[in-house]
């Protein structure tokens, strides 16, 4: 299908951001972090995502395989099972938003977008399968590359840097520069530092402070902290009560020039950002 023009983001210059675009989520697993087993069959992931289109989300991310701490891989026909049934109902419903699948293989990624997806968001920034690179420049669809040490069995075992921003700046470009050099065109790339995925929470917070040096790439930036761990760890509050501290990452994520947010819950996020918009 035709992709549509809404999601082609310009480069984002740092600490002048045009505001960022929000991204929904929806998990069709048993096992996220967050929400697993809440909308893990087809009749409730589709009405989550139509909920979130009318809270405001920009972009709807579907996803079948948890990348939580500790998550081991799924098969990808199961995979495919969970997200191209959801896919193909939120377009035969009319909902024309951009529409992206969270996977890391080539073969769940072809359905999705057979069904209808326009957007890859592979967390292994296009290495777990070889094939991806190929096929998102012969589909010619956007791929948001994520920076993660490790896989989601392992990534929190003792994560370690020298200087994180840097190393994390320095592979997303070396992903970037790689994956264009297979095909891919280079206003389809986006790329994401991973927060949460192979950091400690020092981490995360510097690749948040430290945002416009990530959005120097000249990639545009999705930025998903939303109800991480890491912000349940300054506050106390449980994984299903964090919508506060979400609400208050993304915010310092759209002023440091986050080109999208990956949220759980959009329409709070919209209001917040018309607030910051007139008085940034």
């Amino acid at each position: 299908m035709p992709l549509p023009r809404t999601w082609l983001i310009p480069p984002v210059a740092p600490l002048a951001p045009p505001w960022p675009l929000v991204m929904g989520i929806v998990n069709v697993t048993p096992d996220s972090f967050s929400d697993g087993g809440r909308h893990d069959h087809t009749d409730a992931a589709v009405a989550h995502a139509l909920r979130l289109v009318e809270d405001g989300a920009d972009i709807l991310d579907i996803g079948g395989e948890s990348t939580r701490p500790g998550a081991l891989p799924v098969p990808a026909d199961v995979e495919t099972a969970r997200v191209v049934p959801v896919i193909a109902a939120l377009r035969a419903r009319g909902v024309g938003i951009p529409v992206s699948v969270d996977t890391t293989k080539a073969a769940v990624a072809a359905a999705a977008l057979d069904a209808g997806a326009d957007i890859v968001n592979d967390v292994s920034a296009a290495t777990r399968d070889p094939d991806m690179p190929a096929l998102c420049a012969r589909r010619r669809c956007g791929l948001v590359l994520m920076h993660m040490r490790g896989t989601p069995r392992d990534m929190q075992n003792a994560p370690a840097y020298t200087d994180v921003v840097a190393e994390v700046a320095e592979y997303l470009r070396r992903r970037a520069e790689a994956v264009i050099a297979a095909g891919v065109a280079r206003e389809h790339v986006w790329i994401d530092p991973g927060f949460g995925f192979g950091k400690l929470p020092a981490h995360n917070f510097a690749l948040v402070r430290e945002l416009p040096r990530l959005a120097a790439t000249g990639y545009p930036v999705l930025l998903g902290l939303s109800r991480k761990s890491s912000l349940g760890n300054l506050t106390g509050r449980p994984v299903n009560d964090r919508e506060v501290e979400s609400l208050a990452g993304a915010l310092v994520g759209a002023l440091k020039g986050a080109a999208v947010l990956r949220v759980h819950e959009p329409g709070p996020l919209r209001r917040a950002l018309a607030v910051a918009r007139a008085m940034a």
